[in-house]
This record gives structure tokens, sequence and C-alpha cells, in this order.
């Protein structure tokens, strides 16, 4: 008697699709990237690409407004904010206004600390810059060479909280530079920009 094999029925092949990477949905990342890089361009001033880079001149210290000038805007967005909580309480027919005013005081506030934030004054081996401006992009730029003096002005507030003024004379007033508020550590920054002159032989060294 013999034994005949019956023909096994073949598997249906189940249809897969492609591994995906655990946590990733396709498509998903691009909004946000695309946000990040909004955002990256609104707030960086984009230092790098106002360098010398082909005499060598490279950034010795660059200088952001110090916390206090963003003081002003954190209380119209406070403001802002405490009159947004009061408007269920207000009548309606006040209620518009008061929705305009919250939305003026926090794009005002916002703007001031986007233009602060972008203001940045730049040290390097060959000069002094500063960089500000939101929608627009203004350069004011000194050479070494014409630096005649620095006046350090400390108010009474700004010796508490570590920031000053800096008053540049120069051989030629540039526009932009000749007054530069907020700056964090004074004293150490001035020392920066003297060392620097000093280096690259403009002056001699400082008596007294």
């Amino acid at each position: 008697m013999t034994h005949q094999r019956l023909p096994q029925a073949r598997r249906p092949r189940s249809r897969t699709s492609p591994r995906r990477a655990p946590g990733r949905t396709p498509g998903r990342g691009r909004p946000l990237r695309h946000r990040a890089g909004l955002l990256h361009t609104l707030t960086d001033p984009k230092i790098a690409r106002h360098l010398l880079r082909e005499e060598g001149e490279v950034i010795v210290d660059e200088v952001r407004r110090h916390w206090v000038a963003f003081v002003g805007p954190s209380l119209e967005a406070a403001v802002a904010l405490a009159l947004l909580i009061a408007t269920p309480f207000v009548d309606l027919d006040l209620a518009g206004v008061v929705l305009i005013l919250v939305g003026a005081l926090l794009l005002h506030a916002g703007w001031v600390s986007l233009r602060e934030h972008r203001d940045r004054f730049v040290i390097t081996n060959m000069r002094v810059f500063r960089v500000h401006g939101v929608l627009s992009s203004h350069l004011a730029t000194m050479p070494l060479s014409r630096i005649l003096d620095i006046t350090v002005v400390k108010p009474l507030h700004g010796r508490v909280l570590g920031f000053g003024h800096f008053c540049f004379e120069s051989a030629a007033q540039e526009q932009g530079l000749r007054e530069i508020r907020y700056v964090p550590r004074p004293d150490e920054r001035d020392r920066s920009i003297q060392r620097v002159v000093q280096r690259s032989g403009l002056r001699g060294p400082r008596v007294g």
C-alpha cells in the first residue's frame, strides 16, 4: 500500500508596508522645521556674514543688549495679559476695545523685544560694528584706527544691575555707532576694545 503526498496549499503572501522609523510620520516634521527656520531667520542677525574672513577678521566679542532693555516690553505684555483676564468682566460694548488694546500691546511688545534682540555690537580684531533692524538690516562700522576715545556712562541703576552705555569719539562720527546703549559688563567690554586696539599697534599703552 503506497502513500501519496497531497500537495500543500500555498499560504498567501502578506503585503507588508515598508518599515518606518518609530515615532516618525512622513510629512509631519516639515512644517515644524519650516517654522523653526522662519523663527531663526527673524531672530538671528547673521553676524558671521559681515566678517571679512579673507582678511583674517575674527570676532573678539559679540555684545547683546542687557536684560534691562526688555523690561519695557515685558511690562506691556503683562498689562495685556491682565486686560485679557479681565475681559469677561467688562461690559460687552467695551470688550471689543479691550481686545484691540490687548492685541496692540502684544504686537508692540513683540516688536520691541525682537528689535532689541537683533541689536548686536561686535568687536573684532580689525574694527567694531553694529547690526540692528528687524525688517531691514542696518550695518554701522568703524575701523579701530578711527576710535579716539570711549566714554563709559553708568547711571545709578546701571551700576547696581551691571550695565552701561558706550559713547564713541571717533575721527568720523558714524551714524549708529555714536552711542551703544545697555551694554552688559561695560568695564570688561571697554578693556576688550582697548586690548584689541593696543595689540593692533594703533595706540600706545594707556597711562594712569
